[in-house]
């Protein structure tokens, strides 16, 4: 069974950091594109950063997160990061992480697997 489940998320200060941790479990990680995509009620997902499989192993950020994020794998523990820095109250949002079988990292539509989300605050 494949589960993806998040933590890390919270309420911190405008310019603080955040790590977020996606554990990973009934599939080999390694071959699979990982990604996380944040959403704000009301709003469309925005796909926030993308790693391609370990064969590949590029990674992609959203322009508004670009400089600030860094996204990182850990396959000895299963589990994918998130490394948010200068946050900014924009950053605010449910934070999923998902995970995609073709490994393209192109739209937010295609992950085929998804985590039940963690929320993260970020005050003025």
């Amino acid at each position: 069974q494949v589960r993806l489940v998040e933590s890390g998320g919270g309420l911190v200060q405008a310019g603080g950091s955040l790590r977020l941790s996606c554990a990973t479990s009934g599939f080999t990680m390694g071959h699979y594109a990982i990604g996380w995509v944040r959403q704000v009620p009301g709003k469309k997902r925005e796909g926030v950063s993308c790693s391609r499989s370990d064969s590949d192993g590029r990674t992609y950020y959203s322009e508004s997160v670009k400089g600030r994020f860094t996204i990182s794998r850990d396959n000895a523990k299963n589990t994918v990061y998130l490394q948010m820095n200068s946050l900014k109250p924009e950053d605010t949002a449910v934070y999923y992480c998902a995970a995609e079988v073709l490994g393209r990292c192109q739209d937010v539509g295609d992950y085929d697997y998804w985590g039940q989300g963690t929320q993260v605050t970020v005050s003025s």
